[in-house]
């Protein structure tokens, strides 16, 4: 049987448990460059572990998903953080899940604002980069190195993924 998940606003509260969310408000800043750019410091904690062990930086250009969503299967990285922030101006759908005993327990999915990103944190289950309306690029923070950092998990059954209605 299928089970249905509302997204909900991505809010920085209902999204620490799993990670940050990327925005300039409310961060600390300060003006650097002669005072002609604000530096928004330190917005998210980059976690890596495992041997050598090091800091990518990528671009990824996701292909829009059709709404509502079948999600079958969530992922997580047990030796790094993952940062997605978007390249472009529209919301983008984040899914995650609380880990149960190793295994994910009931998904959340999080609509975004426009301009806002997020930093998943370590060994957190969460949904694939889920672009909506048309094609957009991330520009993506995440772990490199020696170990294996990917651990998929396939549910029993599907869950269906709506954004709220208006």
């Amino acid at each position: 049987m299928t089970k249905t998940i509302i997204a909900a606003p991505l809010t920085k509260e209902a999204f620490a448990p799993f990670g940050q969310v990327l925005t300039t408000e409310g961060a600390h800043h300060y003006p650097i460059n002669n005072g002609m750019t604000e530096r928004f410091h330190d917005l998210a904690t980059v976690e890596i572990g495992g041997e050598n062990g090091r800091t990518l930086i990528s671009i990824f250009r996701g292909k829009p998903y059709d709404l509502p969503l079948s999600l079958t299967l969530v992922e997580r990285h047990p030796l790094g953080s993952q940062a997605f922030m978007p390249l472009h101006p529209r919301p983008f759908l984040v899914i995650v899940a609380p880990d149960e005993d190793g295994v994910p327990g009931t998904p959340l999915a999080f609509l975004t604002e426009p301009g806002i990103g997020i930093n998943i944190g370590r060994n957190v289950w969460h949904g694939v980069l889920t672009t909506l309306e048309e094609e957009g690029d991330f520009l993506v923070v995440d772990r490199g190195g020696d170990g294996n950092n990917l651990e998929e998990h396939i549910f029993d059954a599907p869950f269906t993924v709506e954004l709220s209605k208006p």
